[in-house]
C-alpha cells in the first residue's frame, strides 16, 4: 500500500489497477488532461457517525500464492468487455471472499512468450533472475473450486498492456496470477448503499449486485448506459444514474457532487463505495468524509487507475 496522503482506513490505493490504463490514458483510450476541481472542505454539514461499529467492513488476510492458469473460453459480453474463463490445477485452494478483491495478473514476455513467476520464501517474494513481468490488477468475477475455473472481465481500451493481451487472447494461452493477498468483507444488507465507479469498477459492482440485499441501493456510473446496462445484466432494485463514459473530473465531477448534495444520508447503517481514477476518488472521499461528515469506517475509497 502506498501512502501519499493521510487517508481513512478504508482507502486503498491500487497502483496500476484494473483496468490497465496508462497514466495519461482515460477510459476509451483518449488522452485527457486531469481537470481538477475544488470541493469545499469547510465545516462539515453534519456529522454522521455510525452507532454500530460491528457492522464496519473488516479486512482479512489470505495466503499469498502465485498460480499459472490457461485460457479456456473467451466471450464478448458487452461493447469493450471481454469475459475470459481460465482453468488450471494451480487454482486449487484459491479464495476471493471480497467483492472488490484484486489479484495481480502477470503477462507473458512480449518477445519470448515466457511466463516468469516468483517464489514465496521466508524472506518474502523473490523474483528469479531478477525478472519481474508486466502486471495489472483485476477483480475476480467468479470462481468454481470444483471445476477449478476462474473468470475475469477485461475492459478493452487503447494503449493498455492487458487490453491488448485480452483482445488477442486465444484458448490455450497461458497467464499467471498472484493473490488476492487480502480481502475486505463488507456486509451485504446495509439499509443504505451508494456506489460510484467508472468502467474499471463495473466488474466489482457486478459481483456485488448478485448478493447485495435490502434498503436503498444507488449506483452512479461513469459509463455509457447501453453498454453498461448490458454488461451488468439486470439491476432490479438498484437506482442507477448513468453519467457517460469518459473522465471523472472538472464539470463532470461537479455535476455528480451536485446530484449527491440532494441525497439525504442516514445517520447509521450505510455503506459508500467509491472507485475510478485516483484524484477523482480522493475528492469524492473528501466530500463524503469531510464535507458530509460520514464515518470513514463506512466509506471505502479505492483508486483503480491514475491519470498523471
Amino acid at each position: 500500500m502506498i501512502r501519499w496522503w493521510r487517508k481513512p482506513p478504508c482507502w486503498r490505493l491500487a497502483s496500476d489497477a484494473y483496468p490497465d490504463y496508462t497514466s495519461s490514458i482515460a477510459p476509451g483510450g483518449c488522452c485527457l488532461p486531469v481537470l481538477r476541481c475544488r470541493i469545499s472542505t469547510g465545516s462539515p454539514r453534519r456529522i454522521i457517525l455510525s452507532e454500530n461499529k460491528s457492522r464496519a467492513p473488516k479486512r482479512v488476510r489470505n495466503e499469498l500464492r502465485f498460480r499459472q492458469i490457461t485460457v479456456a473460453a473467451k466471450t464478448l459480453v458487452a461493447e469493450n468487455f471481454w469475459r475470459i474463463d481460465f482453468i488450471g490445477d494451480d487454482l486449487a485452494g484459491f479464495v476471493s471472499p471480497g467483492f472488490d478483491d484484486h489479484i495481480k495478473v502477470f503477462f507473458p514476455d512480449a518477445v519470448t512468450g515466457e511466463l516468469h513467476l516468483p517464489e514465496v520464501t521466508s524472506d518474502g517474494v523473490v523474483w528469479k533472475e531478477g525478472i519481474r513481468p508486466v502486471s495489472r490488477d483485476y477483480t475476480p468475477l467468479w470462481f468454481d473450486g470444483v471445476k477449478k475455473t476462474l473468470t475475469l472481465d477485461f475492459y478493452i481500451h487503447d494503449g493498455g498492456v492487458a487490453s491488448s493481451w485480452a483482445a488477442q487472447a486465444q484458448v490455450g494461452d497461458p497467464l499467471a496470477i498472484g493473490g488476492p493477498r487480502g480481502s475486505m468483507i463488507v456486509p451485504e444488507d446495509y439499509a443504505f448503499q451508494l456506489y460510484v465507479c467508472d468502467e474499471s469498477g463495473l466488474p466489482a459492482f457486478k459481483r456485488r449486485k448478485e448478493t447485495v440485499q435490502g434498503g436503498v441501493r444507488k449506483l452512479f456510473a461513469f459509463a455509457d448506459e447501453a453498454s453498461g446496462s448490458l454488461y451488468l445484466d439486470g439491476l432490479n432494485g438498484i437506482d442507477v444514474s448513468w453519467l457517460g463514459s469518459g473522465n471523472m473530473h472538472g464539470d463532470r465531477l461537479l455535476a455528480l457532487i451536485s446530484e449527491l448534495d440532494s441525497i439525504q444520508l442516514p445517520h447509521d447503517d450505510y455503506f459508500i463505495w467509491l472507485t475510478g481514477e485516483g484524484e477523482a476518488v480522493k475528492q469524492l472521499n473528501d466530500y463524503f468524509v469531510l464535507q458530509r461528515g460520514c464515518d470513514e469506517n463506512f466509506v471505502r475509497a479505492v483508486a483503480y487507475w491514475h491519470q498523471k
